[in-house]
């Protein structure tokens, strides 16, 4: 006798496998989405905070500030190679008296400033400011002091122009 074909509560072994494939492909699919997101922001995030973007950053702010606090009588400049520039200030903020020099030099792919005594020309300190300097060059017109400068770390490469007008007399 045949047997007769009774409905039976559940899935079929047909309907879990279409299952499973769609479920794998939506699986998948976020997957991709995902890693591709975050390959993009670790690109951005290694063009933002990179060694050059972060030393030109503090390169710009370090010689805005010297020179605006400079004193606008006098500049020394490089005038061959503009490879360095000098300018003059104050131990005092109060006191009128020029007595401090601040030299930025980029020599041998790092970019320093030298603070000294301007009386005995003593040198006080020696800062690095940043390295893989690939270019640096100083300019100047009036009381305005020009500096143009590249870094590049061999992977990524970056320049920075800016400009600082001294304020003090």
């Amino acid at each position: 006798m045949s047997k007769k074909m009774t409905n039976r509560k559940g899935f079929t072994l047909i309907e879990l496998m279409v299952a499973t494939g769609i479920a794998s492909t939506i699986v998948v699919g976020i997957g991709a989405v995902l890693v591709d997101s975050q390959r993009g922001w670790n690109t951005l995030y290694e063009r933002a905070y990179c060694d050059v973007v972060t030393d030109a950053h503090v390169a710009r702010r370090m010689f805005d500030s010297v020179v605006r606090n400079a004193s606008s009588q006098t500049i020394s400049l490089d005038e061959e190679a503009g490879s360095w520039v000098e300018v003059y200030t104050y131990s005092d903020p109060c006191s009128p008296v020029v007595d401090l020099y601040a030299k930025f030099k980029a020599k041998n792919g790092e970019l320093t400033i030298e603070y000294g005594d301007l009386a005995d020309g003593a040198t006080l300190s020696i800062e690095p400011i940043c390295r893989n300097v690939s270019s640096c060059i100083f300019k100047s017109s009036g009381e305005s002091v020009q500096m143009i400068l590249t870094l590049d770390d061999g992977s990524k490469s970056i320049t920075v122009a800016t400009s600082a007008v001294m304020h003090n007399n």
